[in-house]
């Protein structure tokens, strides 16, 4: 049988901060989850899109995607095959909550060898948190090289992958071996969307836990059908240390978080004459809001 090339995409399920309003916070300053609609990572999807744009260059390739999250993060696997992955995998338990980048990175590498990848592809950061180390930290743990800030694959050269970076101080192309992390850019291809049969052929894939809650018809179709069951990792799975777990794992110690709403005291409307601009650009200065 044919070896398999596998391409694991890291992706997490993240409150839409784009949407923060005045009940994004909750009274003891942390994230009102409720408050916010749950969305794919915006950075993971062009990493989604990167790995599927590889399956097509590479014979024999399959793209899965890796979560870490409660039983809702589900969705985020759905999601990916409606766009093209072949499934996915959904790592959640208790033993989990709480964790930082380094707890986080820990059992997400720990996950990474128990399922096998030839190749991780992750986004560079997630919107929650914006920290931008997850990613690295699991090259690190599986000692794997790493590349980041990646926008595209150019070439593909047996073992070895010629990756387009951008950076703050302009572009650059670097080359790299197999097994490897990348971690891309929000400026790499937007993600294709859901293809229509897909989202039929994969609207059912369920994990074990979401078959406990379904009509029994849909228990049957998942079980005669081995695409659309998500494979469900525990903490057990994946046999890691649990001191490096959750919140006993994570040295990250958030001591205050402050809840800033700012609101429009003044307003002023300006035509577009250049006496009242450079008049606005002096107050703004005297204010010391700019300059």
């Amino acid at each position: 049988m044919e070896q398999k090339f596998q391409i694991v995409v890291l992706a997490k399920q993240v409150p839409d901060t784009r949407q923060v309003g005045r009940d994004a916070m909750t009274a003891e300053g942390t994230v009102n989850r409720a408050a916010l609609p749950a969305i794919f990572n915006p950075e993971d999807l062009h990493a989604l899109e990167l790995a599927l744009d590889l399956k097509s260059r590479i014979a024999g390739a399959e793209v899965r995607v890796l979560t870490m999250g409660p039983q809702r993060a589900a969705e985020i696997v759905r999601e990916a095959m409606y766009r093209g992955a072949d499934g996915g995998y959904l790592l959640s338990g208790r033993e989990f909550a709480g964790s930082d980048t380094l707890a986080t990175s820990y059992a997400l590498a720990c996950a990474l060898r128990k399922v096998g990848a030839d190749l991780v592809v992750a986004g560079r950061q997630a919107i929650d948190g914006d920290t931008a180390q997850v990613g690295p930290q699991v090259a690190e743990k599986l000692g794997w090289p790493q590349v980041t800030y990646a926008e595209q694959v150019v070439k593909v050269d047996g073992d070895r992958l010629q990756i387009r970076r951008r950076l703050a101080e302009g572009v650059e192309v670097v080359e790299c071996p197999l097994p490897m992390v990348i971690t891309v850019n929000e400026s790499a291809p937007a993600c294709r969307p859901r293809n229509a049969k897909r989202l039929m052929c994969y609207k059912l894939a369920r994990t074990r836990s979401e078959l406990l809650e379904e009509q029994s018809w849909v228990v049957e179709r998942v079980e005669a059908m081995p695409e659309l069951q998500i494979v469900e990792l525990a903490a057990a799975d994946i046999e890691p240390d649990m001191a490096q777990l959750g919140l006993a794992g994570s040295p990250t110690k958030v001591k205050r978080i402050e809840n800033v709403v700012f609101q429009a005291k003044e307003a002023k409307r300006l035509t577009a004459s250049d006496e009242e601009l450079e008049a606005l650009i002096v107050e703004l200065m005297a204010a010391h809001t700019i300059g």
